[in-house]
């Protein structure tokens, strides 16, 4: 027997919609929104990282290029201070180069925090912002011009400048220090706290000259070669926050879910 067609209804003047029972179902391409906001996040996290990194590595170039300049162009090598470049014609590249320094581990520094690595008020995290602070200060305060004396700024430059160095070390260890064990941090926190503890006794030598000064009076920058021993804690710090660098590149990346509380 046929199958009867679909009714007409004269009031409405069509016919009802028929449903195609062949259409296959739908498929929900939903994606969960969780998964969403974590990529949107960790997309710009990644790319403050390695702009902190990369900042971190310029910065090595410039300081690199100066004493290259230096070692080509006069007999004086590298027995004078970094902070002499703020005293000539390359003060530009010398201010830029610390500068980059200092934006760049404070960028390192957020990407960990917003990882759930740290918290801004935490110990190292503070230690970290007073490197970057100490930083921009001895760029605003240039050292002292000995060929025309001491100065109020030259001062302010040394005590920034020893605020830096000091804090560095510091900021490293206390940072690394509650992730060493970790089962998915413990190899970045390991290394970083390595780096942490050398930089403190790269700093050593320089200790060493302001007792030799307190005890028998010898001007402290005359026991040792200031400007090779400066270079020497300089390396050791940069590599440190390179390393806190790579760590913070690992924890923005999209695999990674950050821990509910912060060590």
């Amino acid at each position: 027997m046929d199958q009867a067609g679909p009714t007409y209804h004269p009031w409405t003047c069509r016919f009802p919609e028929r449903r195609n029972s062949s259409r296959p179902p739908s498929v929900s391409t939903d994606v969960p929104t969780t998964a969403l906001t974590d990529t949107a996040t960790r997309g710009p996290q990644r790319a403050l990282a390695v702009a902190g990194a990369l900042a971190v590595l310029l910065t090595v170039v410039m300081v690199g290029a100066l004493d290259a300049h230096r070692l080509a162009t006069t007999t004086v090598g590298l027995r004078r201070t970094i902070s002499e470049y703020a005293l000539g014609p390359q003060r530009w590249v010398f201010d830029t180069a610390v500068l980059l320094l200092a934006a760049g581990s404070v960028a390192i520094l957020a990407v960990l925090v917003r990882g759930g690595l740290a918290r801004w008020r935490s110990p190292g995290a503070l230690a970290l912002l007073a490197w970057s602070a100490g930083l921009a200060l001895v760029v605003v305060f240039p050292k002292h011009d000995w060929s025309v004396g001491p100065s109020a700024s030259g001062t302010v430059h040394r005590v920034a400048s020893l605020v830096a160095f000091l804090s560095l070390p510091f900021a490293v260890a206390l940072l690394a220090r509650p992730w060493r064990r970790d089962a998915v941090w413990g190899g970045h926190a390991r290394w970083a706290f390595r780096f942490g503890l050398l930089s403190a006794l790269a700093f050593t030598p320089i200790l060493y000259a302001v007792l030799v000064n307190v005890v028998v009076g010898t001007a402290w920058w005359r026991v040792l070669t200031l400007g090779y021993v400066e270079r020497l804690l300089v390396v050791v710090e940069v590599v440190a926050v390179l390393v806190l660098g790579r760590w913070a590149i690992a924890v923005a990346q999209p695999a990674y879910k950050p821990s509910s509380t912060s060590r």
